[in-house]
């Protein structure tokens, strides 16, 4: 499929919204043409509210960009932030609620997963594994991150550090480039925790879904697949 040419101004929003996404991101329309292998002149157009896109170019343009498609037409997402304007965005996660990846030592239940393009990605943690043997290679992704205990009680391994236990209350905050992992050091069958994950990347959430699928074994429900 090709790109649609529309009237000028039928599709401001999109232009505005790719825009403030690259300029986001320290990009120039040059540098978006090499990451996305798009034509440059077909990048200005839509900038300039000249073009539209059809769904495979989105697919083109996003995965290039590592950004969610919702992104170019969400203008309160897509806009750079100087001043640090209020966005007014709001999420709330029910108990229950959230997306789910389950595995034989673990499970991560995602909050808040409604808003995109999060900063900050919040995780309920059920820790079963209760060694490194079990739980498998390190984590490790970019940005920063802090677990706090909630019930039960948990080792936390680092790559550079001896290992800590830590009881219902106790958090820790760590570089989240530098290896870890939590496993239940309690005697209870599991212990639980809420860890915060953070990075200026804009696709932290996919970046955390990957890594922790490499083991999926999906019990149904909401449960994310690998």
């Amino acid at each position: 499929m090709s790109e649609i040419t529309t009237p000028e101004g039928a599709n401001s929003q999109l232009g505005q919204c790719l825009k403030a996404a690259r300029q986001a991101r320290g990009l120039t329309l040059k540098q978006v043409a090499e990451r996305t292998g798009m034509a440059l002149s077909t990048l200005s157009k839509v900038e300039n509210g000249l073009m539209s896109l059809t769904y495979d170019k989105l697919v083109q343009l996003t995965s290039g960009l590592k950004m969610e498609i919702a992104e170019l037409f969400n203008p309160a997402v897509a806009a750079p932030a100087p001043g640090r304007p209020v966005t007014a965005r709001r999420s709330i996660s029910r108990v229950g609620q959230g997306q789910v990846i389950t595995t034989k030592f673990y499970t991560y239940t995602y909050q808040c997963t409604d808003l995109i393009g999060k900063r900050m990605v919040p995780i309920v943690a059920d820790v079963r594994a209760r060694s490194l043997e079990e739980f498998g290679p390190l984590l490790r992704h970019g940005g920063e991150e802090y677990f706090l205990v909630t019930s039960g009680r948990v080792a936390v391994h680092t790559e550079f550090y001896a290992p800590e236990i830590l009881g219902v209350g106790d958090g820790i905050y760590l570089d989240s480039t530098m290896g870890h992992a939590y496993l239940n050091a309690g005697e209870a069958t599991s212990a639980t925790g809420v860890c915060l994950c953070t990075s200026e990347a804009p696709d932290l959430y996919d970046q955390l879904r990957q890594i922790a699928s490499r083991e999926v074994a999906p019990l149904g429900g909401d449960e994310l697949p690998p």
